[in-house]
């Protein structure tokens, strides 16, 4: 029993210090990835570019749009907008306080992308049934966020590496040690049976 523990011991140290240099070398790794302090920047300044896209989506008007034969789908559309800018706004808002956690990249991402679409399908509607100037200013505003899209398109990507860089290097040090811990019960349940009475009465005989 106490040279199991022994060895569980040296085991758990061994494996915090393997751990200890994996997570240096993801420091290291991670260079590549997007500060903090920049993805910070990088989501206020598209918080700011989505609430300024604001009144140009209260000045839509659907209902007018319907009365020159516009298909109804762009009323659903443009409800889909408000609440989708609403919900971008939140998720750069939680991903700016947890900047690592790439569920949120990803939700900000996503909510990003969808504004994105919907926006460009309303501002052909808006060209069409409403003001063409209007259009202009929707579409000049969906192009400001465009390089900022792509930036956090690529903060998630290398995120995405970084995280599952650090599951390998957990998982194969787990392994590693789970190995090491049945290798050392191994070792000792064998001092066991040769120590046990019953075999020193047999070779005694």
């Amino acid at each position: 029993m106490r040279t199991l523990l022994v060895a569980l011991l040296v085991c758990i140290g061994a494996c915090a210090q393997t751990t200890a240099a994996a997570y240096s070398q993801n420091a290291t790794a991670a260079a590549g990835v997007m500060s903090q302090w920049d993805v910070q920047t990088l989501l206020t300044h598209l918080e700011v570019q989505t609430k300024q896209l604001g009144p140009a989506i209260d000045r839509m008007r659907p209902d007018m749009w319907a009365t020159n034969g516009a298909p109804q789908t762009y009323a659903v559309q443009w409800k889909s907008a408000k609440n989708e800018a609403q919900y971008l706004v939140g998720s750069a808002q939680a991903l700016t306080k947890e900047p690592e956690r790439l569920t949120l990249a990803l939700d900000t991402l996503f909510r990003m992308q969808a504004l994105d679409r919907t926006l460009g399908s309303l501002v052909e509607a808006v060209r069409k049934y409403q003001n063409p100037q209007l259009a202009d200013t929707l579409a000049a505003g969906i192009g400001e966020t465009s390089i900022n899209r792509d930036k956090l398109r690529q903060y998630v990507v290398e995120l995405a590496a970084q995280k599952e860089h650090e599951y390998q290097v957990m998982d194969s040090e787990a392994q590693r040690c789970r190995g090491a811990l049945a290798g050392a019960k191994t070792g000792t349940a064998q001092r066991r049976r040769n120590s046990s009475p019953s075999r020193q009465t047999s070779e005694q005989k």
